[in-house]
């Protein structure tokens, strides 16, 4: 009957409930629920603690910004190699404990300096200041470090092993992207009120209690998914070349030592001789050895059979349509308020979800080199509105103003704002000056506001319309290269490739914030856009570049029409 039906398939859905529960899928979900639900909070609210830290002046947080990609650039494939090197479960354990201790000890310490700012400015003649804010940037970049380190393990290392399968490791790499998207959504409007309605220093308080908290659930959690899958102790750690050196060594040295007891001459002799220069040869070692990994994980980098995805990958990351504070500062400046950008904020992070759906679906239909290259399509497709809204109607696009001139120094005299202004905070509006803050001309009563009468929001539409609809393709082009890398580099390498290529997305990144610093006025914020989406193409040219090479003809086919195909020569 049809009620015994209907209970079976609920009876059955709660049986498949619960299984998924108590799997180990489910508790790495969790496990990374927690993780970046505490990264996204420290990683919006950190720059807001430094700006008001630093009397509303963005050098502090651009000094952090820039401390972080530096040593992000230069120690990425060390953190790789170490990652490789070591089991899968110790990796954790010590980058777990690291990244939450130097966050909640970071929080703490931020705290202190906002409770007691007036005291410690008034000591040593305010520099007192220095060391303390290199104390707080210090702990950062090495919690900053300790996260790279884990989200390699997890989400390039371990969820490989999790999964067993192909079609299996794509469901879990959207889910994971899902919850990297909400959390981006969500996590910034948990800490944002407290900050708000509170104060800064319980917004400090209380993401140090969470990752305090966040650790040892985490702990737990990770430690219970590596009982509970018994092929994450089994790794293939990479050896060092160094090891095999020193260990051929030891056995010339003791055949020789053997050679001359038989012969009766002393041995010793021998040992003095060689001493001092393997003593040497141990000191130059551990000076070189850092730069041989460095070489070393490059050079992996380069001979992998996916390497222009991956770069294709990497070019993504320079870009000013990001939905950052060069961004906001942009909105800010053709006069959209922080309502309206919060909710383009929002609608970005649901088309990005809607890519994290047509990568799963396009993937099953299409195969995955094919999405990749579909993806990268779409993207630069819709980013080109960005392009025409920097010609269109209301842009500030004005190619003869210079990028630093002495007159845009200078304070209108019809222009004042609503918060005091600083040295680096000058009356003309930077992209700079407006990362953090909404900044309006004040308009005398009875006076009418001359920009009003001729502003123009196409642009600005143009601009949102193009940024926004095109992260549908970049979250599916990004899910496809993060399964490439997770799929077809070897275990033993997984790590220090994955390394390099943060490296990689970190000298692009840096390479953005330079460009600019060169260009910060809005007036040249469509140059800005054009070399973007020049980079972004250009990285989908690359990515094609490694899909024609891979597939020849049959990149344009996809599984559906091959399927069509085979079917009407069955007929014939």
């Amino acid at each position: 009957c049809s009620k015994c039906v209907i209970h079976n398939i609920l009876f059955f859905q709660k049986d498949a409930v619960i299984e998924f529960l108590r799997s180990a899928q489910f508790f790495m979900y969790l496990g990374h629920v927690l993780s970046t639900w505490g990264d996204r909070m420290w990683h919006f609210a950190v720059s807001l603690f430094l700006v008001e830290l630093y009397g509303n002046n963005l050098l502090l947080t651009a000094i952090f910004g820039l401390a972080k990609s530096s040593f992000l650039i230069f120690c990425g494939a060390l953190i790789g190699n170490w990652v490789d090197t070591n089991l899968r479960l110790k990796v954790v354990q010590v980058a777990l404990v690291i990244q939450n201790l130097s966050v909640a000890l970071c929080a703490v310490v931020l705290m202190v300096l906002l409770i007691y700012k007036a005291q410690i400015s008034s000591l040593w003649g305010g520099w007192l200041t220095v060391p303390c804010y290199a104390l707080v940037i210090i702990i950062g970049v090495i919690a900053e470090l300790a996260s790279t380190a884990m989200s390699i393990s997890i989400q390039r290392d371990w969820i490989v092993v999790v999964a067993g399968g192909s079609g299996k490791l794509a469901g879990m790499n959207s889910t994971i992207r899902q919850i990297d998207l909400f959390s981006k959504l969500l996590s910034p409007i948990a800490v944002g009120q407290i900050m708000a309605f509170i104060s800064s220093k319980i917004g400090c308080a209380f993401i140090a209690g969470w990752n305090v908290f966040s650790m040892g659930v985490e702990y737990w959690l990770f430690h219970k998914v590596y009982k509970m899958i018994p092929a994450l102790a089994k790794k293939n750690v990479r050896r060092q070349k160094l090891q095999g050196q020193i260990s051929d060594e030891a056995k010339r040295e003791s055949i020789t030592s053997a050679a001359a007891v038989l012969e009766g001459g002393p041995t010793i002799t021998n040992h003095d001789i060689k001493k001092k220069e393997v003593d040497d040869d141990e000191s130059v070692n551990i000076l070189l050895h850092p730069v041989k990994i460095l070489h070393d994980g490059w050079l992996a980098y380069y001979k992998q059979p996916i390497f222009l995805a991956a770069v294709g990958l990497a070019f993504l990351y320079m870009t000013v349509l990001g939905f950052d504070g060069i961004t906001t500062g942009y909105a800010y400046s053709q006069g959209i308020n922080s309502s309206v950008l919060s909710i383009m904020v929002a609608l970005s992070a649901l088309t990005g979800l809607l890519g994290t759906v047509f990568f799963t679906v396009m993937r099953k239909y299409c195969g995955l080199i094919r999405t990749g290259y579909f993806s990268s399509i779409a993207q630069t497709s819709c980013l080109l509105l960005c392009v025409l809204s920097a010609f269109a109607p209301g842009s500030p696009l004005d190619l003869n103003k210079s990028c630093y001139s002495y007159e845009s120094d200078k304070p209108k005299p019809s222009e004042a704002f609503a918060f005091p202004t600083t040295n680096m905070f000058n009356h003309t509006a930077t992209l700079g000056s407006l990362l953090f803050h909404n900044i309006t001309p004040f308009v005398p009563n009875g006076t009418k506001d001359p920009t009003k009468k001729t502003k123009e929001y196409t642009s600005i539409a143009l601009f949102f319309a193009g940024a926004v609809s095109s992260r549908v393709g970049l979250w599916g082009f990004d899910l496809t290269v993060t399964q490439m890398l997770q799929e077809m580099v070897h275990e033993s390498e997984r790590g220090v490739v994955n390394g390099v290529q943060g490296s990689m997305n970190g000298i692009m990144d840096l390479l953005r914030f330079v460009m600019v610093i060169i260009a910060p006025d809005p007036e040249h914020f469509g140059i800005l856009i054009i070399i973007s989406v020049v980079f972004v193409a250009v990285g989908g040219l690359f990515y094609f570049f490694y899909a024609r090479r891979t597939m020849g003809k049959d990149l344009f086919k996809c599984a559906c029409v091959r399927l069509k195909e085979q079917k009407g020569q069955k007929a014939v």
